[in-house]
Order: structure tokens, then C-alpha cells, then sequence
């Protein structure tokens, strides 16, 4: 089997990686790919937005399968471009009108309310109707939350602590275009407090299977300090998300969630991320993301012991309903590398040494490229090492060695992943 894989991050080596063992996996592509990636795939220079080019190498390259790694594609329809071309192409990502539950959180909230699936309580405004906006902020409890309605690189949420702030940020989101056309549209919403986890799920607009959860760590500093990121590091399986727990998210979120995409008509294939908070042990929807998590995906990956290759096979053929799989007991920990200045600008070019094997921790390439025999930094997040161990301690301190072993002039990661399971 040839199969295409879009993206370029640490998820698409992960997935890769997974990917390339599978005994049906002929030929892998990587567009556009990454150093990691080029090491067990093929890289192909096609933007994950080109959808001709990206038509062009199925046929080439005759292609079996598209996976599509990032969030992008998806919410501009590659599916919709691709499947009445290539009816027998095993696609993993919803459609164009699945991908709006992350293209659009006010079609997410009104989604979440339509099918009595838990979240917080919101209102959507926009410059229409700004000053019922302004009223109604004025009105809620603090803190509050603030989202642009559509994508923002992860950077469109904003909690307001104070009423100066979040009339502040309001009038820069929707009067001033702070995030684009994103903030066009924006939520407010009720504060959760608790803690944070992701769900994941695979669809086939049938049936479901559930992977294994995970728990990330967004802010660049230590203490969970600083700036939101795309993600420092994560943590699989999560030690609060006991048994009781999960079952109350399959029942609650989970059940309810894949019956309402059928109910509306959404023929659903491919990843659900399900971002949740745990309230006093009930499970509420903060997000939808259409696609796999990063960094999760790094963790969650080394955790399946199935082949990937055939569980993508039997989404296509809607059979995910007789499979369950198998997952590792062992904890799986990941630390993001990040260059220097990281969330904010930062250099690239500089050389990365000591990428090595270490024990039992899996290196991951996520902003790199090759140059020559250099390995060289390509973006804010640079490496996440996965560490595994029969405790998280275990896990945690393998992977914290390999961070330390990994080099390049104004390397930076948090030392504290897990700091708050312990």
C-alpha cells in the first residue's frame, strides 16, 4: 500500500513512525515532511494547502491512503476536493462541514447544546450586534473566556481576568481584527476550573474507537507560567483519569457526540480530539480538534501496539464498531524542545547535535531540516522526545535525559512536565 501523510510537525513523524510498521505500508510520503521524516519516508515539497499538487502525486505516485495531519486541509475541504475523484482513497480527516467543529467554535458550541453534551455556558457576538456584546461581558462572573470564532494558530483564546480587560480584548478581537477574520465572530464564555485532559477518538461515520487519553502542557513556563505555546510537553495515560472517570467521559461526551454527527448528517472519518475539563469528576467539552493532537500524538502513539495501517483500513470500510485496541500499560512522556524566544520570534538555521538513540525514549522531529549532513532548527518547536516507563517517573526521567543530551545554541524546554500529577 502507498500511502500519503500531510504535514510536517512532530504528530506527522509520529504518526510516520507508527506508520512504517505496518507490514501493509509499501511506500510512505511525507508532504512536506521534516529531518525526522526523511529519514523513514519519503518528503514530497508540496504544501499541505495545495490541493492540486496534492492531486497530482495520488496519481503519480499512486497513492492508497491520505492522512492528513494538520487542521488546515481539513477545514478548507481536501476531502471534499479529493473523495468524488479517488472514491476508493482511504481519506483519514473529516469533510469540509465535520472539520467546522474545529473551523468554528459558535457551530461547535451550538453543536455541543443541540446534543446536551456538558460544556460551559457562552454567547456569540459579533460587530453586528457588539454592544449586546459589551452588555453581557459586563454581566459575567470573572474570570472569562474569550474566543475567536475560527482558526488562530492555536492562539485565538483569551482569559480576562479583569471587566477593563476583557472589554479591551473584545473591542481589539472584533473592532480592531486582532486574530484576522477569525476574530470576526467571537464566544464568551463561562470560566471552567479543574483539570485539563484530551480524549481521542477515531471515527467512520458509523462507529468509533477510543485511543488512549493524554494530558498536555500548553504555557512556555515552568508552573504552567508565561505564555499559551503549542504545546511543551504531554502525559499518557493521565493518573487522575481513572476508570470511573473515563466511563462517565464515554457516556456523557463520547456516545452522545458520535450519535449527533450521525443525527446532523456529518459522515464523520477520521480523528476527534476532544478537549476536556474534569470538574469535581464530571467530564465538560472546552474543544473540538479535528485532527490528532501535538504533542499528545508523540505519547499517544508509542502506547498502540495495533497496526495502524489496518485500523485506517477498517475506518474506510466503516468497520471500527468490531475493533478495540490494544494499548500499552507503560507511561509514555514527552518533552517539547523549543528554540530560543519561543512562542515569540525566534532564529532558525542553527545546528542540532547529539541526535542519537537513547534509552527507551523515541526523538521525534517536529521544526527541522536537512542540510547536508546537518540536521538544522526549522521552527519554534524543534524535537519532542517520548520517554516510556513503567511509572511516569520512569518515563519522565528518560525523557528528561535525552532533552538534555539534545543540543543547539538556545535550546529551551520545561523540566517540570507532569509537575502538577505527582
Amino acid at each position: 500500500m502507498n500511502i500519503l501523510l500531510l504535514g510536517s510537525g512532530g504528530r506527522e513523524h509520529a504518526l510516520a513512525w507508527k506508520l512504517t510498521q505496518s507490514n501493509k505500508c509499501n511506500n510512505l510520503y511525507v508532504a512536506p515532511g521534516n529531518a525526522g521524516t526523511s529519514e523513514i519516508a519519503k518528503n514530497l515539497d508540496i504544501s499541505v494547502e495545495d490541493f492540486d499538487a496534492i492531486d497530482k502525486a495520488i496519481t503519480d505516485l499512486s497513492i492508497d491512503m491520505l492522512i492528513v495531519g494538520p487542521e488546515a486541509p481539513l477545514v478548507l475541504g481536501v476531502r471534499d476536493f479529493l473523495e468524488p475523484k479517488y472514491p476508493n482513497l482511504a481519506i483519514v480527516g473529516p469533510d469540509k462541514n465535520g472539520a467546522q467543529l474545529e473551523g468554528s467554535k459558535d457551530f461547535t458550541k451550538q453543536f455541543l447544546v443541540r446534543h446536551n453534551i456538558p460544556t460551559a455556558k457562552s454567547q456569540t457576538f459579533t460587530a453586528e450586534n457588539f454592544n449586546e456584546g459589551l452588555a453581557y461581558l459586563k454581566g459575567h462572573p470573572l474570570p472569562v473566556v474569550l474566543k475567536a470564532d475560527g482558526l488562530a494558530a492555536g492562539k485565538g483564546v483569551i482569559i480576562a481576568e479583569t471587566q477593563e480587560q476583557a472589554t479591551e480584548e473584545f473591542t481589539k478581537m472584533i473592532k480592531e481584527n486582532k486574530f484576522g477574520e477569525a476574530s470576526s465572530k467571537v464566544v464568551i464564555e463561562q470560566f471552567l476550573t479543574g483539570i485539563e485532559l484530551s480524549a481521542f477518538i477515531l471515527c467512520d461515520g458509523k462507529g468509533y474507537v477510543t485511543l488512549p487519553e493524554a494530558k498536555d502542557y500548553k504555557r512556555i513556563g515552568e508552573g504552567d507560567t508565561g505564555l499559551n505555546t503549542g504545546g511543551m510537553g504531554a502525559i499518557s495515560p493521565v493518573p487522575f483519569a481513572k476508570t470511573g472517570f473515563m466511563e462517565a467521559v464515554e457516556e456523557k461526551v463520547i456516545k452522545p457526540t458520535v450519535e449527533g454527527l450521525k443525527k446532523d448528517g456529518m459522515n464523520y472519518k477520521g480523528f476527534l480530539f476532544i478537549g476536556l475539563m474534569n470538574m469535581n469528576g464530571e467530564p465538560y467539552v472546552i474543544e473540538f480538534n479535528v485532527r490528532m493532537g501535538d504533542p499528545e500524538t508523540e505519547a499517544v502513539m508509542t502506547r498502540i501496539e495495533d497496526d495502524l495501517v489496518d485500523v485506517f483500513e477498517k475506518m474506510h470500510r466503516q468497520e471500527l464498531e468490531d475493533v478495540t485496541l490494544s494499548i500499552s500499560d507503560e507511561y509514555a512522556t514527552t518533552v517539547m524542545l523549543v528554540s530560543e524566544g519561543y512562542p515569540g520570534s525566534y532564529e532558525k538555521g542553527r545546528t542540532i547535535t547529539n541526535i542519537e538513540s537513547y534509552e527507551n525514549v523515541e526523538v521525534f522531529h517536529a521544526g527541522t531540516k536537512k542540510s547536508g549532513d546537518e540536521i538544522l532548527t526549522n521552527g519554534g518547536r524543534v524535537i519532542a522526545v517520548t520517554g516510556k516507563g513503567s511509572t511516569m517517573e520512569e518515563a519522565l526521567e528518560s525523557a528528561n535525559k535525552a532533552a538534555e543530551g539534545i543540543s543547539w545554541e538556545g535550546k529551551n524546554y520545561r523540566r517540570d512536565i507532569g509537575f502538577d500529577l505527582r
